[in-house]
C-alpha cells in the first residue's frame, strides 16, 4: 500500500499542490492526510463533483499548475459535463489529475449500488476520450508511473484519471480532529430519527438519503418490529432525496411523506431545496440531519455548520423552518401543522460500532414500497 504523505509528496515534485473532490471511503485516508498537511487554500472539499472540476480549473487559469481532483466512482456521473464541456481537449484544454475510488470493482463484494458503476467506470473514461490507469499500490512502482502521468497531461493539456482499488493508501489518523465524535451535540443522528418515526402518522412514508440514515432508519423499524414497506431507502444517488421525496409528495396528496436528508446530500445539490419551497407541497416533511460531516465515507467536514441552512429554506419559500438541538425542540418542530415543514436537526457524528445494513435487496424495497403507496391510495 501506498502512504498518503508518500503519495502526495511524489504529486508536489510534479507541482501538483491543489486538492478538491468529494471525499470516499476508499479514499478516506488520503482526504484525512490532506486535511493535517495542505493549506485550506489548496485543499477545497467540494459540493460535489461538477463543482470540484471547476474549482480544480479556475486553480488552473490562476497558477497555469496541475491540481487533483478527488471523487468516488459514483461522482462521475456529476462530474461528466465540466469534464466534456469545460476541461476536454476540443474546449480549454484544462490539464487535471483524476482520483477516483472504485466501489464496486468486479470481483470484489459491495453494496449493490455500487455494482453497475464498478463495471462501467473504465468504459465511462474511454467513452469520453480521457486515459485512465489502475493506480498501483506498491511504492516502488508509483514514482515511475506518476512521472509517465503528468508527461501525458502536460502533452495532452487535458485530464487523466488514476484508479484507486481497495486499500490502495495506508491507514492514517488524522490530528486535526474532525473524524471523532462532537460531543457538543446533544443527539446522535440515530436518536433523532427515533424521535421522527415516534412522530409519524401510520400511513407517512419515508425517503431516507444514502448512507448511515437509510441504515438507522432499516435498523430503528426492526427495533419496533415494523416492516419496511413505507421507506424508500435511496441507497446511491447522493443528493437526489429530497426531489424523490417532492414527487411523491406532487403525486400523493393524501399521504405524509417525510423526507430523512443529510448535510452533504442536501448541500450536493442545494437547489432542489428550491424546488420545493417553490411547489410548497401540503404534505411533505424535510428534515436535514446535520453533522457537519461525511460520516458514511471517513468523517471529513462539510461546510453544514458554517451556513444557515434553516434561513436558505425559508428564503427558498419553505412556510414553517426550524433548527433544533434537543430531542425536545425537535419534538415541538415536529409537532407543527405548518408544511412543507422544514427542519434542520443538529446530531453528533459517528453511528453504533453495530450499525448493520438492509437486508433486503433494493429491487425488493421498491416492490415493496409502491405496494404500500397504491394500497394507501385505493
Amino acid at each position: 500500500m501506498i502512504h498518503p504523505g508518500f503519495f502526495c509528496n511524489l504529486l508536489a515534485a510534479h507541482d501538483t499542490e491543489f486538492f478538491t473532490g468529494v471525499p470516499d471511503s476508499l479514499l478516506k485516508h488520503f482526504c484525512a492526510w490532506l486535511g493535517d498537511h495542505v493549506a485550506e487554500q489548496n485543499h477545497v472539499i467540494a459540493v460535489n463533483e461538477g463543482a470540484a472540476l471547476a474549482l480544480a480549473s479556475g486553480y488552473h487559469l490562476a497558477t497555469g499548475k496541475i491540481p487533483l481532483v478527488y471523487m468516488q466512482n459514483s461522482g462521475i456521473g456529476n462530474a461528466v459535463n465540466p469534464l466534456l464541456s469545460l476541461a476536454d481537449g476540443d474546449v480549454y484544454r484544462i490539464p487535471i489529475i483524476l482520483l477516483i475510488g472504485w466501489r464496486g470493482e468486479p470481483g470484489v463484494p459491495d453494496e449493490p449500488q455500487h455494482l453497475k458503476q464498478g463495471k462501467v467506470t473504465h468504459a465511462l473514461f474511454e467513452a469520453m476520450d480521457i486515459p485512465c490507469r489502475v493506480l498501483s499500490r506498491r511504492e516502488n512502482e508509483i514514482r515511475s508511473q506518476l512521472e509517465e502521468c503528468h508527461a501525458q497531461i502536460k502533452k495532452s493539456n487535458s485530464p487523466l484519471a488514476l484508479i484507486a482499488r481497495q486499500d490502495t493508501f495506508t491507514p492514517y489518523t488524522p490530528d486535526s480532529g474532525a473524524n471523532t465524535p462532537d460531543s457538543t451535540t446533544e443527539m446522535s443522528r440515530e436518536q433523532a430519527i427515533e424521535e421522527i418515526l415516534r412522530a409519524s402518522v401510520p400511513e407517512e412514508v419515508f425517503v431516507s438519503t444514502t448512507g448511515m440514515a437509510s441504515r438507522e432508519l432499516y435498523e430503528l423499524r426492526e427495533k419496533r418490529h415494523q416492516g419496511h414497506e413505507q421507506d424508500f431507502l435511496t441507497v446511491g444517488s447522493m443528493g437526489h432525496a429530497s426531489s424523490l421525496a417532492l414527487a411523491l409528495a406532487l403525486q400523493k396528496p393524501e399521504i405524509p411523506v417525510t423526507c430523512l436528508d443529510g448535510d452533504g446530500a442536501a448541500l450536493m445539490h442545494l437547489g432542489s431545496i428550491a424546488a420545493v419551497g417553490e411547489r410548497k407541497p401540503p404534505n411533505l416533511r424535510h428534515v436535514i440531519l446535520n453533522n457537519g460531516a461525511h460520516d458514511s465515507v471517513g468523517g471529513q467536514p462539510t461546510i453544514a455548520r458554517k451556513i444557515d441552512l434553516a434561513g436558505i429554506a425559508r428564503a427558498a419559500g419553505y412556510p414553517c423552518v426550524f433548527s433544533v438541538k434537543t430531542p425536545e425542540e425537535l419534538r415541538q418542530a415536529l409537532a407543527k401543522k405548518g408544511r412543507p415543514l422544514f427542519i434542520e436537526a443538529l446530531v453528533r457524528k459517528g453511528a453504533r460500532k453495530d450499525l448493520g445494513r438492509p437486508r433486503s435487496s433494493p429491487q425488493e424495497n421498491k416492490e415493496a414500497f409502491m405496494r404500500f403507496i397504491t394500497e394507501e391510495k385505493t
